[in-house]
């Protein structure tokens, strides 16, 4: 199954505008001896217009649906059951989570020896861990892509139509008579929304008439615009202290409608930049990209507190007004010191991945227990990754130690789950003679 290239520059293109996005809205301040952070969109006036440029977790979302559609597809065929198949992809998440919650946890405990303020511990280990929202998401959607896609392979977009419907209902239930918890149900149905259009980009349903995602682009502009301009939603895509209703935590209707605007978009450049990408030498340098992609997101607030703490109170990092043409000229600064501490950081992390992905997915005998084991080893990693999202590494200043078993337990129950064997060989077919296609490469699908 030839790799597409597309996808993997839609990654890196995405992470860059996650990592460039979250250091431009964080600014950092010095005031009486102690580091905080400011939100800048609470600051500069036409900020929220810039979250429609900045916000591109639909795209995760999107490529995450393409890829496990082709996963678990290809996987399926080699005679790959949903245990096994779950649990290799959910340990290819939790083995460099793991290594992140850990070096974390060393890193509160041993700021705490040193004595650094609670109230700065505590917002310093919020800071490097609310990025982690996505995981559990995310893992969700690899519990149910076998039931999604054979719903997607029967229905076809009906599915996601269904899922949009009550997506509305649920924000319904929300606005109306004030149900919050039900709330949460549009982390499955919205971003679930959003993964089903990865199955039809996968298959072609979306993607085969070209006006079929300049139609989804189409729609979701006039739903985003009416929702906006006679609904209670506000402009800003990424949330906002502040704000009656936040389009992001949960998902609202206005996040899914920008969501179709932005994936059909996507979707329907995907020809003319799959044909700019097929030089060998540009392929190249996202295939190097894109190897790292999954350090970057762990890692990319870590450089914010190291340069912090550098160059804040030293005074050599001056403090002008935000959203002053002073402060926009210091992000140029800002980013630059942030990115000379990513690059090797995210190059060693991409190292130790490579290490933590020689070890097994699973271990022991495989039985009828091992499906129940996955499912509650997993429910409880992504309780522990969304409590640690929500409160930070060090709530109080101190570690959650609750939340961290939590987390360790869910990780043991689901290597416990059993030894996955590793898949049949597919027998390749012989390259016919030729010179070497011009899109996308022969390459295997990464698992």
């Amino acid at each position: 199954m030839d790799r597409n290239r597309y996808v993997d520059l839609l990654r890196v293109v995405a992470i860059g505008a996650v990592v460039y996005g979250h250091w431009i809205l964080t600014d950092v301040t010095y005031r009486d001896g102690q580091l905080s952070g400011l939100d800048a969109l609470n600051y500069i006036s036409w900020g929220r217009w810039l979250t429609l440029a900045l916000q591109v977790m639909p795209v995760f979302f999107l490529i995450g649906g393409y890829v496990n559609a082709r996963s678990w597809t290809q996987h399926h065929a080699d005679g790959a059951n949903w245990t096994r198949w779950v649990g290799d992809r959910a340990m290819r998440l939790l083995w460099p989570t793991t290594v992140f919650v850990v070096v974390a946890a060393l890193a509160v405990t041993a700021a705490r020896l040193a004595g650094v303020d609670p109230a700065e511990l505590g917002e310093g280990g919020w800071l490097v861990a609310f990025a982690l929202w996505f995981l559990p998401v995310y893992l969700l959607l690899i519990l149910l892509t076998p039931a999604l896609l054979a719903a997607h392979r029967r229905w076809g977009l009906a599915v996601p139509a269904v899922m949009a419907v009550a997506a509305a209902a649920v924000q319904a239930a929300v606005l109306g008579p004030h149900w919050p918890v039900i709330g949460f149900g549009n982390y499955l149905l919205v971003w679930g929304s959003i993964h089903q259009w990865g199955f039809a980009w996968q298959d072609g349903t979306l993607t085969r008439s070209r006006w079929r995602p300049l139609a989804l682009a189409a729609g979701g502009t006039l739903a985003l615009a009416g929702l906006l301009a006679w609904g209670p939603f506000p402009v800003d895509m990424i949330g906002a202290a502040g704000e009656t209703v936040i389009n992001t935590a949960p998902p609202s209707v206005a996040l899914l409608a920008f969501a179709a605007a932005q994936a059909g978009l996507v979707l329907a450049a995907g020809p003319a930049v799959s044909r700019w990408l097929a030089r060998p030498r540009r392929w190249r340098h996202v295939q190097r990209l894109n190897s790292s992609v999954m350090s970057v997101y762990l890692w990319h607030m870590v450089p914010v507190i190291v340069v912090a703490a550098a160059f804040y109170p030293t005074g050599i990092m001056p403090q002008p007004t935000v959203g002053s043409g002073a402060w926009w000229l210091t992000r140029l600064a800002w980013f630059g010191l942030l990115t000379v501490v990513l690059v090797p950081l995210a190059a060693a992390m991409t190292w130790v991945e490579r290490l933590v992905f020689r070890l097994p997915a699973g271990f022991g005998p495989s039985g009828w227990w091992s499906p129940v084991l996955l499912v509650a080893g997993t429910a409880a990693a992504m309780a522990g990754l969304a409590r640690l999202a929500i409160a930070g590494f060090a709530p109080d200043g101190h570690l959650p130690a609750l939340v961290l078993a939590a987390y360790a337990a869910g990780l043991i129950g689901t290597l416990l789950s059993g030894r996955r064997p590793p898949r049949r060989a597919r027998p390749q077919a012989p390259r016919p003679p030729g010179p070497e296609p011009t899109l996308p490469a022969a390459d295997r699908q990464a698992a």
